[in-house]
């Protein structure tokens, strides 16, 4: 399946714990002011993969912990991300995504294909980057608004739920 992507980072330890394979989407809607990767905006930017090839190349790596969803926005090329996300949890690896929509935003618009997609994701760093709110003591995200939501608890309660990091 196509995808449209800025760029793949083979092991980031930024983007969620672990050592982890991140896939920055191209196109984003949001264009915050202050965005960390204002590159990512355009949604004719980047260039074309495919995401078999994708896929391939994040199995490479047998050190990797999970697989990260960001952009650009994930929300806005839902159908290719679930496949990376699905093959992700085939071979072991958690999901995180970033979208700079809301938790809420995303269960009220009711689209299929988004909700499938937050269904298959572990991790949901959720809202816009809000310049004026940026914190560098924030464990990853970037402003004080956005919230790393369990999904699966989140789902299953009806509410966002927090993610906690495991305690070692």
């Amino acid at each position: 399946m196509n995808i449209r992507i800025a760029g793949t980072v083979n092991d980031s330890i930024v983007d969620g714990p672990g050592l982890r394979f991140t896939v920055f989407t191209q196109g984003c809607p949001h264009h915050c002011p202050g965005c960390h990767n204002p590159e990512t905006h355009d949604p004719m930017g980047g260039k074309d993969a495919d995401t078999a090839d994708i896929i391939a190349q994040m199995l490479k790596n047998p050190l990797l912990s999970g697989v990260t969803l960001s952009g650009g926005d994930p929300m806005e090329q839902p159908l290719p991300c679930l496949e990376i996300a699905k093959a992700a949890h085939q071979h072991m690896l958690n999901v995180w995504l970033y979208t700079g929509y809301t938790f809420e935003h995303l269960l009220s618009e009711s689209d299929p294909d988004r909700t499938a997609l937050l269904r298959e994701t572990d991790v949901l760093v959720d809202g816009p980057f809000i310049q004026n709110q940026r914190s560098l003591e924030l464990k990853y995200c970037g402003s004080k608004n956005q919230r790393l939501i369990d999904i699966k608890a989140s789902l299953a309660k009806g509410e966002a739920v927090i993610w906690q990091p495991p305690v070692w």
